[in-house]
């Protein structure tokens, strides 16, 4: 089998002839590039799920917004909710407020997470918490398109405590930072809202680490990978 193969798996269901064709001819993702932070088309991501549960839980809502030329574009939104018919509902179901007969409303997952795939291009992906929905993400896209995720992210979460040291704020979470920096947040706990108010942190700190002489997403990762490295070597 060559690694083509390998990355283009089959899935645990059957894909009809149209879907395996979207899903050849979906983009390539691109490796860290060297232009500037304000050139690169970025793509803001949440996820709301049924639970915490990193094997067992499932994608119920896909949020994303796209950053590019330096600011949100609003012509480029995306949000689905899929539909799971027997969704593990925990307790995270009181935070999101998604409910069976929204749930069951939803997109069938194979079609909602290709257009989400289709929507990304070849993009860079930005979360909060990125390692809990690249992990989410990517059992989704195996389990319902056999297909393995290899676009890279950045950690929001790891951007701002780097990236603004005397904030005194560690192991904040969004709604901590949001606050610190004074932004306006209409809404909270929907994939898509969640979505937005991480884009506008995002550019917050793109401003920062401009001023910090950190200007493309290649030289942005480097620093992130040497801060995360300090962190560990300190906690011992």
């Amino acid at each position: 089998m060559s690694l083509f193969d390998w990355l283009r798996a089959k899935p645990t269901c059957v894909l009809d002839a149209t879907l395996q064709q979207r899903v050849a001819a979906l983009p390539t993702a691109q490796p860290w590039q060297t232009c500037s932070l304000r050139e690169q088309r970025w793509v803001v991501l949440d996820l709301e799920t049924s639970g915490l549960n990193l094997n067992k839980d499932e994608v119920l809502s896909i949020g994303a917004v796209v950053i590019e030329d330096g600011a949100v574009d609003f012509s480029q939104q995306f949000e689905r909710t899929l539909l799971r018919e027997q969704p593990r509902l925990g307790a995270s179901v009181l935070i999101h407020g998604l409910g069976p007969e929204a749930i069951a409303a939803g997109q069938a997952p194979a079609h909602a997470l290709l257009d989400f795939m289709t929507f990304v291009g070849d993009s860079p992906l930005l979360a909060f918490h990125a390692p809990f929905d690249e992990h989410m993400l990517t059992r989704a896209l195996k389990a319902s398109l056999g297909y393995t995720l290899q676009h890279p992210f950045i950690d929001v979460a790891a951007l701002a405590p780097m990236l603004c040291p005397d904030a005194a704020l560690r192991e904040a979470g969004l709604d901590d930072w949001t606050a610190h920096f004074g932004l306006q947040v209409g809404e909270r706990h929907h994939a898509s809202a969640d979505a937005l108010v991480t884009a506008e942190l995002a550019m917050l700190l793109f401003s920062r680490a401009r001023r910090q002489g950190l200007d493309s997403p290649c030289a942005l990762v480097e620093k992130v990978s040497q801060w995360r490295r300090r962190q560990q070597t300190q906690a011992f």
